[in-house]
C-alpha cells in the first residue's frame, strides 16, 4: 500500500485518480483550497485519510499546506494535479501580485516540491499545450506581456515538466516525471473535449503506485502511460536552473540541494 498526497483533488482529474487509488487499497491525502472545499472532497472519495486545505493562491497558505501534510508524515508520492485552466479573459493579482495561473499552476508547485519531505514518487500534471510555451522564461509573471490566458496556461505546464525534470536531475532516489492527460471533458477542458476521460486520471495512477519497470523512471513525460515527445527546452539544465532561480526569488523559498 501506497500514502499518496493529491492537490486539487476536490473535483476533475484529481479526485478521479483518489478514487481509483483508494479503489486499489492506497491510503490517500486530499486536498482543496479551503475548508468547504475540503470536507466535499471527503465527501466524494470515502476511505481517503484525510483532506487539507490551502489555497494555492497564496504564498503564505501555499507554505502553510506543506507544513499540514508534513505534520501527517511521509508520503510515497505526491500527485501535483492541481491547476487553473486558460479561461481567464484578463491577468487576475493574487494577493502576492502575482498572476493568477502563474502562481497556482507553476509556483505553488515549486513550493511545494521545496517543503514537503522527499517523497519516493513525484508526478506533475503538464499537457500538450506546453509545447507552445516560451521557454525563455522572460517575464513569468505576465506584467509586461499584452495577456493572453492561452498563452500563460501553455507557459505554466511547461513550468511544470521543466520543474518534473529538475527534481529528477538533482534527486536521483526520486522517480519524478510529468504527464499529459488528453484534452478531456473536465470543467476544464469543457464539453468539447475528445480525449477519453476514463483514461485520463490512469497514468498518473500508475507512475505513483506501479511497480513495472517502465513506470519506475525519472525525467520522462509520459501520455496514457506511454513515453511522448515533451519540449526539449524543459530537459536543459540551464533553463531548469533559471525557473528554479525566478520561483525561488518571488517566493524567498530556495530549492533543497541533493
Amino acid at each position: 500500500m501506497s500514502r499518496i498526497f493529491i492537490t486539487g483533488s476536490a473535483d476533475g482529474l484529481g479526485q478521479m485518480a483518489a478514487q481509483l487509488l483508494v479503489k486499489a487499497g492506497h491510503s490517500v491525502i486530499l486536498h482543496a483550497r479551503n475548508e468547504q472545499r475540503a470536507r466535499e472532497a471527503l465527501a466524494a472519495v470515502p476511505g481517503a485519510e484525510t483532506a487539507l486545505s490551502g489555497d494555492l493562491s497564496s504564498i503564505k497558505e501555499t507554505i502553510a499546506l506543506a507544513g499540514k501534510a508534513n505534520n501527517l508524515g511521509l508520503f510515497d508520492a505526491v500527485i501535483h494535479n492541481a491547476a487553473v485552466g486558460y479561461t481567464e479573459p484578463r491577468r487576475i493579482e493574487t494577493v502576492d501580485g502575482l498572476s493568477h495561473v502563474f502562481a497556482v499552476n507553476s509556483l505553488a508547485p515549486y513550493l511545494l516540491t521545496a517543503l514537503i519531505h522527499r517523497p519516493k514518487r513525484l508526478i506533475y500534471l503538464s499537457s500538450g499545450l506546453h509545447r507552445s510555451g516560451d521557454a525563455s522564461l522572460r517575464d513569468l509573471n505576465w506584467t509586461d506581456r499584452r495577456w493572453n490566458g492561452f498563452s500563460a496556461y501553455a507557459d505554466s505546464k511547461l513550468h511544470n515538466v521543466i520543474l518534473a525534470f529538475a527534481a529528477a536531475r538533482k534527486w536521483p532516489s526520486v522517480f519524478s516525471n510529468a504527464l499529459e492527460p488528453g484534452w478531456v471533458a473536465t470543467k476544464m477542458g469543457g464539453p468539447g473535449a475528445t480525449d477519453s476521460l476514463a483514461d485520463a486520471p490512469k497514468t498518473q495512477v500508475w507512475l505513483a503506485t506501479s511497480n513495472e519497470a517502465r513506470a519506475m523512471v525519472s525525467g520522462e513525460y509520459f501520455y496514457h502511460m506511454q513515453p511522448r515527445q515533451f519540449l526539449q527546452a524543459a530537459a536543459d539544465p540551464a533553463v531548469q536552473e533559471k525557473f528554479i532561480a525566478e520561483c525561488a526569488r518571488i517566493s524567498g523559498i530556495q530549492f533543497p540541494a541533493p
